[in-house]
């Protein structure tokens, strides 16, 4: 049996949603749906095997979730994001209680993504 899971994510602004999760995280819009001209939007973004959806309906999700993503290979995905610019965001690396090294990204709805290095061991 396999399993996948999908974080849904609450966003308010689809422009500064799309800056953030296309342009600074280098993101795939893999699709979006609207029930009519005008309502929220729900969409799914991916980056290889990490699949997010993000909604404007009220119903869906709290705003201000929290995301924890191990991630392989660490200092490329790092220096990948950093490399672009967005002047909402200057993530830094950390050293986290647990050992491995972290750096986290906030989104426009306060949404945080933590990357965490997967360890070798």
């Amino acid at each position: 049996m396999e399993f996948q899971t999908i974080p849904v994510l609450r966003i308010f602004d689809v422009e500064k949603a799309n800056e953030f999760y296309l342009e600074f995280l280098g993101m795939t819009l893999d699709w979006e749906h609207r029930f009519e001209k005008g309502a929220p939007i729900y969409m799914q973004v991916s980056k290889g095997n990490l699949v997010l959806h993000l909604s404007e309906h009220s119903g869906d999700c709290t705003p201000g979730g929290k995301v924890f993503l191990n991630v392989s290979d660490f200092d490329s995905l790092f220096k990948e994001i950093t490399s672009r610019k967005y002047k909402y965001n200057k993530p830094s690396v950390e050293l986290a209680p647990w050992g491995s090294r972290t750096f986290t990204v906030i989104d426009p709805c306060s949404n945080k993504l933590l990357f965490n290095e997967l360890s070798n061991t």
